[in-house]
């Protein structure tokens, strides 16, 4: 059985949005994640972004939005922004496009995309983690894991083996901060054993649980919850792609924007805000558990009291290679700040059929082989 791939064309790479001259020879300067600089590949001429402070100012400063003022529609101290994007006709990624591009593949799913599709006002982003691997480097990632994976397509390994071009892209997220008080009703179990026969009449130990009513109440101040705001890819990939170091985070400068592309939001601030407050009530009920003690605990009841709450939108680093095989996309993801891969691929059938063989075969063997050996 053979495994083919509809190889992607290789097509120029667009010319970016954000275009910085040179101050040595007027060419475009690009952002180089090794560097941590604007380089120009030119004259190898080279400048430093100015940020705040630190090699990129920490993201210490960055100013957190009030979000019952941003959802009544009071923008103040908010920062909008309108980018020329096209959004994919199959997965709905809405990817920042230059304006001489006319048409490109998506780099989300390899889907054949018209660019000129209008443009998506937004939220500014008040800051972003800058690329820190080059696309040479997670190229060896995802190699290093394709290695790792069983009854992949040989296929699949020669896309790899090529040195396709990645797409560099800036996924948006919502962080939320909120302070929280939580009163609970609950029950604190308490273990205890009694001695009873079983059905041998032998005796044995048997644990149950003593219960004995409680109330109170946690405090929690979250810092960060991070939410995707995108549905361009599969949720279980990008959630698995984490942890993020968000002391990372920098200014929101279209400078480390240079040679990548962003991606707009496609989750709403209030349809994000509905995840955050499940990942807050998920710790609440740990926090709840914990101060109930005992050796057991139920929560009958809880109420929490959520308070100033703010937000901030943010971009994270992303390497993403598309493929198709036999007519369905996949793809891989890998991590820009950590080198983490996750990604879907197809499976070899004859590969595995092969090895079901094989392993019948080997049990078959084995099985005759002790027959000899006992007659």
């Amino acid at each position: 059985m053979s495994d083919t791939f509809d190889q992607r064309e290789e097509d120029a790479r667009p010319e970016d949005e954000h275009r910085f001259p040179c101050s040595n020879c007027g060419s475009d300067m690009r952002y180089a994640p090794t560097e941590g600089k604007m380089v120009c590949d030119h004259c190898g001429n080279e400048e430093a972004i100015d940020v705040a402070d630190g090699p990129w100012g920490g993201g210490e400063g960055l100013v957190e939005n009030d979000f019952e003022a941003a959802l009544r529609g009071q923008t103040d101290g908010l920062e909008i922004e309108e980018t020329r994007v096209s959004q994919c006709p199959s997965c709905g990624a809405q990817v920042q496009f230059d304006a001489d591009t006319h048409s490109q593949e998506c780099p989300f799913c390899a889907t054949p995309v018209v660019t000129d599709t209008g443009t998506h006002r937004h939220i500014k982003p008040k800051g972003l983690i800058p690329f820190q691997l080059t696309e040479r480097e997670a190229h060896k990632a995802m190699n290093d894991w394709l290695g790792r994976l069983w009854f992949a397509p040989g296929g699949l390994k020669d896309y790899a083996r090529q040195g396709r071009t990645l797409d560099g892209i800036y996924v948006p997220y919502w962080t939320y901060d909120a302070d929280t008080d939580t009163t609970y009703r609950g029950q604190r179990g308490t273990a205890y054993y009694v001695t009873v026969k079983g059905p041998d009449g032998k005796s044995r130990q048997e644990r149950r649980i003593r219960w004995a009513r409680v109330s109170g109440r946690v405090s929690r101040f979250f810092d960060d919850i991070l939410v995707l705001a995108s549905r361009s890819l599969p949720k279980r990939y990008t959630d698995a792609l984490a942890p993020w170091d968000l002391s990372a985070l920098a200014e929101y400068k279209p400078e480390f924007l240079s040679g990548f592309r962003a991606e707009g939001y496609t989750v709403e601030l209030d349809e994000g805000m509905v995840e955050a407050r499940q990942i807050m009530n998920a710790q609440i009920q740990r926090d709840i558990r914990r101060d109930i003690g005992g050796d057991a605990q139920k929560i009958d009841a809880m109420n929490t009291h959520v308070d100033a709450v703010t937000f901030k939108h943010i971009l994270l680093p992303v390497w993403i290679a598309a493929y198709k095989y036999r007519g369905k996309s996949f793809r891989f993801v890998v991590n820009a700040q950590t080198g983490k891969v996750q990604g879907e691929r197809p499976y070899s059938w004859g590969k595995i059929a092969l090895a079901v063989i094989g392993a019948i075969i080997l049990a078959v063997a084995v099985f005759y082989g002790l027959e000899v050996m006992d007659s």
